[in-house]
């Protein structure tokens, strides 16, 4: 009784698989008011109304970003084994109470309390690995379509909420826009608990919307090769690899760069090119919102493969930062953003593509969490850089310049991580990893 009502489903016209995604769509839109990007760029509102120095939440996204990395392996194992059914709502509710927390602060220790934990929580639970990790089980064929998709969740909620947090805090305060996102996050709990499910095998369907009699019945015993299982590394197996340590390399510097770029670019804009808070921050909400260019990277995978994708888009990123450098009117101010955020924003989902291709579905969370704390380093670490940098140097081009760099050396690193050869194994062991 208790377990056919744990696995009822909605009927849909249409793949359970979306409904999924767009629960988590909805989820991640909550929590992107507590990244890293939201918070650059509107911490000017936050920190004219309070009076603290520029600069004061930079930290704080730092240390925000880098305790949801410490998070990340268990959350990342939590996930294979719980999915985002129980995950997400817990995520849900600590954000919505880290909101109102923000929403009432009156001093600097009580928004880093607020913001740190919500961060901490939030990022891994919502945003990132477990999204990602019940893209990778719901879906194989259309697999790389679905990681774009999810990638594209973040950026384009964080631009929105950018706007939304902007406008409200020019009328009502930024306190008001963060109750509201408060709110926002404790009415999601129920559709998730009630439309969200772990993998698909728990309604009676298979990856991509297979059904298992479809998959069983084949001409002459041979079965079509997205209907056969997927062989899947275990963690210990995919560290064990060359290409692992490798992407995460990649990926680290990756993230950066991106990171540096995304948290300064408003007070360079505004301090070197001349252009106004608003238009400031309406370039870098595009910038953050072309990571819809994911979907064209997801398509794009399909044929060129996600390894030779995330080359040219580390090249293209770092061919960028020389244009920024140059930037003094909006014009080109807006010509960055539309190009950088089409090849910086498609990082999130190529890396996690190519996790996937390397190392299948089974142990995906695990491998991700894993893999996840190195880059919530390099993430929570770009405010911080991107602000040393402004302090020692005077300005923000030695970073740019070093970025740029990054990219490029991210670019010939994954030149050199191919697909890892499959483990050795077992008979009943290899029977064991498939789906």
């Amino acid at each position: 009784m208790l377990q056919s009502i744990s696995n009822w489903r909605l009927r849909t016209p249409f793949y359970y698989g979306w409904l999924v995604l767009g629960i988590s769509a909805l989820a991640t839109f909550a929590a992107s008011g507590l990244t890293q990007v939201v918070l650059g760029g509107v911490q000017v509102y936050i920190t004219e109304e309070s009076g603290w120095e520029d600069g004061s939440l930079a930290f704080a996204a730092t240390l925000g970003t880098w305790c949801s990395g410490l998070l990340a392996p268990l959350i990342g194992r939590l996930a294979d084994r719980f999915g985002p059914r129980w995950l997400m709502p817990f995520g849900l509710i600590i954000a919505g109470i880290s909101f109102f927390v923000i929403s009432g602060v009156d001093s600097l220790w009580q928004f880093y309390a607020g913001y740190v934990v919500g961060r901490a929580v939030s990022n891994p639970v919502l945003v990132g690995l477990v999204p990602r990790t019940a893209a990778v089980n719901f879906f194989r064929r259309r697999r790389n379509m679905a990681l774009a998709l999810v990638s594209v969740f973040r950026p384009t909620a964080g631009a929105i909420n950018i706007q939304i947090i902007s406008v409200i805090a020019v009328h009502q305060g930024y306190r008001a826009a963060y109750r509201y996102l408060g709110i926002l996050s404790l009415v999601l709990v129920l559709p998730v608990m009630l439309f969200v499910r772990r993998r698909p095998e728990d309604i009676g369907l298979l990856p991509d919307g297979v059904s298992p009699e479809r998959a069983g019945a084949s001409a002459g015993g041979i079965r079509p090769p997205a209907m056969t299982p997927e062989f899947s590394w275990t963690a210990k197996e995919a560290l064990r690899t060359r290409a692992f340590w490798l992407l995460l390399t990649i990926t680290a510097t990756g993230t950066l760069a991106s990171s540096a770029t995304g948290f300064s670019l408003v007070p360079f804009l505004v301090e070197e090119a001349g252009l106004s808070i608003a238009a400031a921050a309406g370039v870098l909400s595009l910038g953050t919102f072309l990571a819809v260019a994911n979907l064209f990277w997801g398509y794009l995978a399909d044929r060129i493969t996600p390894r030779r994708c995330l080359i040219l888009m580390m090249v293209g990123a770092g061919g960028m930062m020389a244009l920024l450098i140059s930037v003094d009117s909006v014009g080109e101010a807006l010509l960055f953003a539309v190009v950088w955020g089409i090849f910086s924003g498609g990082l999130g989902s190529l890396e996690n593509m190519v996790l996937a291709e390397y190392f299948g579905r089974s142990a995906y969370g695990t491998i991700l969490g894993v893999f996840s704390p190195l880059q919530m380093i390099a993430l929570g670490l770009g405010p911080a850089l991107a602000s040393a940098v402004r302090i020692l140097a005077g300005d923000y081009y030695p970073l740019y310049i070093a970025m740029g760099a990054a990219y490029f050396a991210s670019a010939i690193l994954m030149y050199v991580a191919r697909p890892p050869r499959r483990p050795v194994r077992e008979p009943a062991e290899a029977v064991s990893s498939g789906d």
